[in-house]
């Protein structure tokens, strides 16, 4: 573990002013580490305290908290960052984040539409995405990462280094150092563990061994923990996933939020529910015609698209059958 994370929890009970019952003082403290049936707990004091949770209690690394006799009482989340897997289940990344930092490796490259669904789920839930393209030291990183940066450095910032070597680590450090509480995802084998030794060397993640015929690292963190950064800033680190599916976003959400639409911000559609497929009168539509938003990028936004109607469909469907 890192240097001390200073919790930014707030004090008070969360109680009814009208409740009788006697509390006992709680003791203000922040989620740093969470191991499926107990959680640990750094104090505003310094201290840490490993506290006992039910395996599916919905506490994640990131919450303030108030602990009272060893029982814990979540305080109220001013963000929270949700995805969804392939089968249909919805996991909560990390709580009261400002940034989440999409970690890519410049070979294997990401699986489509991940770091698309990523910078989306990010913006809705009110946080600043960034891209961080590791392993550029990869002999074929070159064409990958300037291929990257060209579809996503007008969107977002870009971080192209290299764990291994630290080549282009101060940008990112200079980032983070700004104060920001932070996530790294990515998918399994990224080199997030890497990336984090290399930001923070005191907490000596486990690294896995690199396999030399696809550049693909193994899953090594299994717990979700949170770090403070010696120039500043706090990182969670997540175990590595292959899923980013989109929660509670509707089309609208998704044509806001989308990268590589940003143009559309200044010219409106005739239609305001417009979903940008086939419409007449479609700013966006209009915006591919001239070239000025490529039609690879609208066609993944098609298809992740296809997958949000779905999954409003799904819902509306739940809420007649309720």
């Amino acid at each position: 573990m890192g240097p001390d994370v200073r919790s930014r929890a707030a004090s008070g009970s969360g109680r009814k002013s009208g409740d009788s019952v006697e509390l006992l003082p709680g003791r203000s403290g922040l989620i740093v580490a969470h191991h499926g049936v107990a959680v640990e707990v750094l104090f505003s004091s310094g201290e840490r305290e490993m506290v006992r949770v039910k395996r599916r209690s919905g506490h994640v690394v990131g919450d303030d908290v108030l602990v009272r006799d060893e029982v814990l009482e979540r305080l109220p989340r001013r963000t929270e960052l949700r995805r969804r897997d392939a089968m249909r289940g919805v996991h909560l990344v990390g709580a009261n984040l400002d940034v989440l930092g999409i970690v890519v490796a410049a070979s294997p490259l990401p699986p489509a539409g991940f770091i698309d669904r990523a910078i989306v789920a990010a913006r809705a839930a009110d946080l600043n995405p960034f891209l961080v393209i590791n392993k550029c030291d990869l002999d074929v990183a070159a064409d990958s990462v300037a291929a990257m940066q060209g579809v996503y450095a007008g969107s977002v910032a870009v971080f192209p280094l290299s764990a291994a070597t630290k080549a282009g680590l101060v940008p990112l450090q200079a980032f983070l150092g700004a104060g920001h509480r932070g996530a790294f995802v990515g998918t399994t084998g990224v080199g997030k563990s890497s990336l984090l030794n290399a930001l923070c060397p005191e907490i000596d993640l486990k690294v896995g061994a690199l396999n030399v015929l696809n550049y693909k690292g193994c899953n090594t963190t299994t717990v979700s923990t949170l770090h403070a950064l010696p120039d500043g800033g706090e990182l969670v680190d997540t175990p590595g996933f292959q899923d980013f599916g989109l929660v509670d976003i509707t089309m609208q959400d998704l044509a806001a939020h989308y990268p590589g639409f940003e143009e559309t911000r200044q010219v409106s559609c005739r239609f305001r529910n417009c979903r940008h497929r086939s419409e007449p009168g479609c700013a966006v539509i209009d915006l591919v015609a001239q070239g000025r938003i490529s039609g690879e990028r609208y066609a993944t936004y098609l298809d992740i698209l296809n997958e949000v109607e779905s999954g409003e469909l799904e819902t509306r469907q739940r809420g007649w059958k309720n």
